[in-house]
């Protein structure tokens, strides 16, 4: 047995998933009641802090902390399916981001105004967009989900020797990936932390939007990932169409890490274009397998 296949399951296995999802519900848990407790003291005067993104001003904003413990986990499984399904592992990357902006709007609901100069104030604008932009992701994944089990019934399975080395391959890709994202994840936390204390200790323009900190870095390493398994994907199949189907992915992911570049309606465009761009690639894929499978049978 080579290291890989004993170390593997320590880490990416579905008894590992399992605990490690219970982890994950126990923090969501802790974490909403501690995030709760500091906003009643820092409203009571027990606590004194200043809170540029308005994190402790507002209860509703006590959601954003447990959601945050939900996309630990949604990242944990994205990496869980790299091995076991491309299509599978892309809907994680597609559910991630809008996680993101869900737990945006609970954030900005607590600096929403409620008047008759909606449409021109800053963040009720923000607050519609990101309500508008998360439904259209939501039916969109839908699509995309379906889309993927309806081609899955029909493809035959390949035992091909190919297919065992590229499998392989993508388990050495998810393996160093968990440690990489684990770095990743506390320096960004601790780079956060420290500029919220102390302000002169970071660039004030990274943190603008907390809801950056991470992702934008995070579906940087995405893309690299998926160009990696666009390369060598072609040692399995040279075939035109999965061939567009992976670099479609590329684009997808590139164009959801561009968001983070931008603010306002522009950014809720771009991520709408990266999902509605990858379910069209996958929709265009699967007529084609459709297409290769019916001739296979008239050849017959």
């Amino acid at each position: 047995m080579s290291f890989l296949e004993h170390v593997f399951p320590l880490i990416l296995s579905e008894q590992v998933k399992d605990r490690f999802e219970r982890i994950i519900l126990w923090g969501a848990i802790v974490s909403f009641l501690v995030h709760l407790a500091l906003i009643f003291f820092n409203q009571v005067g027990l606590l004194k802090i200043d809170n540029g993104p308005g994190l402790l001003t507002n209860p509703i904003s006590a959601i954003y902390t447990p959601f945050s413990f939900i996309l630990i986990y949604e990242i944990y499984l994205l990496i869980y399916y790299i091995p076991r399904s491309t299509t599978t592992y892309i809907t994680k990357q597609y559910e991630i981001i809008t996680l993101v902006i869900i737990r945006r709007l609970f954030k900005d609901m607590s600096n929403l105004e409620i008047s008759s100069d909606w449409f021109t104030l800053k963040y009720d604008l923000q607050f519609t967009y990101d309500t508008i932009t998360s439904v259209i992701l939501f039916y969109l994944i839908y699509l995309f989900f379906k889309n993927d089990k309806l081609i899955r019934r029909k493809i035959i399975v390949d035992e091909s020797a190919y297919l065992h080395r590229f499998i392989f391959f993508k388990k050495v890709l998810a393996f160093f990936l968990v440690p990489i994202l684990i770095i990743l994840g506390i320096v960004s936390f601790f780079d956060w932390f420290l500029h919220q204390i102390q302000p002169s200790a970071g660039s004030l323009e990274s943190f603008t939007d907390i809801n950056n900190v991470f992702f934008d870095e995070f579906f940087t390493i995405l893309i690299i990932v998926d160009v990696i398994l666009l390369l060598v994907s072609f040692f399995h199949t040279d075939k035109f169409h999965k061939v567009i189907r992976n670099s479609g992915f590329v684009i997808s992911t590139i164009l959801i890490r561009m968001s983070f570049s931008v603010e306002g309606i522009m950014n809720n465009f771009l991520i709408i274009g990266a999902v509605l761009f990858g379910w069209l690639i996958l929709l265009i894929h699967n007529k084609f397998e459709n297409l290769e499978k019916n001739q296979g049978i008239v050849n017959k």
